[in-house]
């Protein structure tokens, strides 16, 4: 299976070679890893990985943690192959071929793209500040395939793009249209004995960059996620 690795490590010559030996040791064949971040002598690294289906991942945890100065952030199950912010534009490129199925295509495409287990276009009301529950009133306007139902939904408002955690352990990255009260939600779930990373700070701004520019080419149709169907009386 194919597994997103995300570590913490030194930035010092070698520790990454260190890394890449360790996860090759435990059985795990190496097939991209992104520098998420550089800071303070510190670098977070992605690795993705296939990974032999019989091993147990306890194998490759214990090897990571022996490595001076590495912690892991999170192992989880990724979804397709590894992507790029390549594919960024060819996706909002199909948007733009079919706005009428823009908002599908865009919460279909972007659990592959960022790691993740699932996504929803949440509709929230316009007067959400005033509602008893606030944001917790939000509706499901379209929902990619392997979302739960209903979704789960953390407490989404429509004000700007975050990380979010729940109790349960459940990592969500949200981002806004801009307009009618429409954020797409991105979830990565808790589970056993895999525990995914949360969303890094570049993930949810790729997240933003995607919704933003989405919301350019959709427009007005934007209004009618989420809206009743129209029945014609004849």
């Amino acid at each position: 299976m194919l597994l997103r690795v995300r570590v913490t490590l030194p930035d010092r010559p070698g520790t990454l070679g260190q890394v890449a030996r360790t996860l090759g040791v435990s059985g795990a064949d190496i097939v991209q890893v992104v520098v998420l971040e550089r800071l303070g002598g510190r670098a977070v690294d992605d690795f993705t990985v296939v990974w032999p289906g019989a091993a147990r991942v306890e194998r490759l945890l214990a090897g990571l943690a022996a490595i001076p100065g590495v912690r892991v952030d999170g192992v989880w199950r990724a979804i397709g192959t590894p992507t790029t912010t390549g594919q960024d534009a060819e996706l909002l490129a199909q948007v733009a071929a079919n706005p009428t199925d823009g908002v599908a295509t865009l919460v279909d495409a972007v659990p592959g793209l960022l790691a993740a287990d699932w996504a929803v276009a949440a509709v929230v009301p316009l007067d959400w500040a005033a509602r008893p529950g606030g944001a917790g009133t939000a509706t499901v306007g379209h929902a990619s395939w392997r979302a739960p139902t209903p979704p789960r939904l953390p407490e989404v408002t429509p004000l700007r793009a975050r990380a979010l955690t729940s109790p349960e352990g459940h990592h969500y990255a949200v981002a806004p249209f801009g307009r009618a009260g429409l954020v797409l939600v991105v979830s990565r779930d808790h589970g056993e004995p895999l525990s995914a990373a949360a969303f890094h700070a570049i993930e949810v701004d790729r997240l933003a960059q995607l919704v933003r520019a989405s919301a350019v080419i959709l427009g007005d149709r934007l209004d009618l996620v989420g809206a009743p169907p129209v029945t014609t009386v004849t």
